[in-house]
């Protein structure tokens, strides 16, 4: 299988800072003959867009379903979306299966949030 282009959202960001926003790509491998644990994701890209007159905050956390513990902190922890603008941020954030990509905003739906990046195989 070669690498595969994937996308998530645009969802809301609401102020439940454990939501699940991504989860790790079991799913991918369901019919295909990989074993979940052999595919894992490449996060590259992650926007986030206000889209509102005010200043907005996001938190975004890599671990546990529905957790946010201590030391899993990836990205932006109260990082500041400045009024009707974007925060971009590119790298190369490994997902395997157990992961998720979990987070919040202080403000309910001023941040909505989409993402880009690959799928492979061990």
């Amino acid at each position: 299988m070669a690498d595969k282009f994937f996308r998530f959202g645009p969802t809301a960001l609401t102020t439940t800072l454990t939501t699940n926003i991504l989860k790790g790509p079991v799913q991918a491998a369901a019919g295909v003959g990989i074993v979940a644990q052999d595919i894992y994701m490449l996060l590259r890209h992650i926007r986030i867009v206000n889209k509102t007159a005010a200043a907005a905050t996001f938190s975004l956390w890599l671990g546990a379903t529905g957790g946010n513990a201590a030391g899993t902190e990836v990205i932006g922890i109260a990082q500041s979306v400045l009024a009707n603008s974007a925060y971009d941020w590119y790298g190369y954030l490994r997902m395997d299966a157990a992961d998720y990509l979990v987070g919040g905003s202080a403000t309910t739906t001023a941040l909505t949030i989409e993402g880009e990046g690959t799928l492979a195989v061990v």
